[in-house]
């Protein structure tokens, strides 16, 4: 589906960018790959791995979704964007406020005008749990991005604009993991509240659902997989069986569980083989979906990591965390 394709993804040097851009390099064969980030430095170490001289098709672009005219330099011949780019450390953007604002809403405000625009033929926007019930700045910041996205189905000529939302990715920089790693060296690893809980997902997975919601969307969908929940406890006990876990409180902004479809929305949500996806209520009139495999689930149906029914053990996390190259 992505051979002889002009594919663009903004944040692509972050983790998620890098996987993304490893995974389509050995599956198809894309006119041209386009690397849209604001960090020269991280471009450059990134040439490193794939460099121009072994892959053509790709190109290493600087550029900042907060700057619409390059975005329009960016996108042009663009037929599928990947929008991963975001500010998102929460306690970054609890202090520096209006430049999470100025990233998250107003970055993917520019981006849609812009593809609108020129035509792009589709848009794919990566999401978080945080977004949903937001008690913190970032996930505020990319519930009301999810928005825009929907909405642009209403007015966008051609584009379709969908939304994918996963938890926490086991092997981001952002995972817990490198910080327990760490942390065990020093014999005691904090822990803000015991009873927390939390969706994962491995890095390939949540590529693997971009490529499928490029591939299925008809535009305004919420897709989000069926995954499993942890404890976050055992987690520090697969990476370090012989360290005191010392609780510390949980920190603000921090929610004890995680939840990615709330009640309020399951009216709207249908179950598919692999996940759920929310449809759109009001934005798109004339729906186009394939829903022939689909079941709406219950109403009331709410989806969180402390009601799941798929839970990993310490003993599968251990394997995991192996098979995924850390030294245990």
């Amino acid at each position: 589906m992505l051979n002889g394709k002009t594919i663009l993804i903004t944040g692509g040097t972050g983790s998620f960018g890098k996987k993304f851009v490893e995974i389509v390099l050995e599956r198809y064969t894309p006119k041209k790959l386009i690397i849209f980030s604001r960090d020269e430095l991280k471009q450059f170490e990134m040439a490193q791995v794939f460099p121009k001289q072994k892959y053509p098709c790709i190109r290493y672009f600087i550029g900042d979704v907060r700057d619409k005219e390059r975005l329009y330099r960016a996108c042009r011949d663009v037929e599928i964007v990947v929008h991963a780019a975001a500010m998102k450390h929460v306690p970054a953007s609890e202090y520096n406020p209006t430049e999470a604002i100025k990233t998250n809403i107003y970055g993917a405000q520019n981006l849609i005008n812009v593809a609108a625009d020129l035509g792009v033929e589709r848009i794919v926007a990566l999401s978080t749990d945080k977004a949903v019930s937001p008690v913190n700045l970032y996930g505020a910041t990319k519930l009301a991005s999810d928005k825009l996205f929907i909405a642009a189905n209403g007015f966008a000529v051609g584009p379709h604009y969908s939304v994918v939302r996963y938890g926490n990715v086991l092997g981001s920089r952002g995972s817990v993991v490198p910080f327990f790693m760490k942390k065990r060296k020093e014999g005691v690893l904090p822990i803000t509240d015991f009873r927390m809980t939390r969706f994962w997902i491995l890095l390939e997975d949540a590529v693997q659902m971009v490529l499928d919601a490029i591939e299925n969307a008809a535009g305004g969908e919420i897709f989000v997989p069926r995954i499993p929940s942890m404890k976050i406890t055992d987690m520090a006990r697969a990476i370090a069986p012989d360290c005191e876990l010392r609780e510390i409180g949980i920190r603000p902004g921090e929610k004890l569980h995680e939840c990615m479809i709330p009640g309020e929305e399951s009216r709207n949500v249908v179950k598919t083989d692999t996940g759920y996806i929310i449809l759109p209520e009001h934005t798109v009139v004339n729906y186009k979906g394939d829903l022939s495999k689909a079941t709406p689930v219950p109403e009331g149906f709410h989806y969180s990591s402390d009601l799941n029914e798929d839970w990993i053990s310490i003993e599968q996390l251990h394997e995991i965390l192996i098979q995924q190259g850390y030294e245990l």
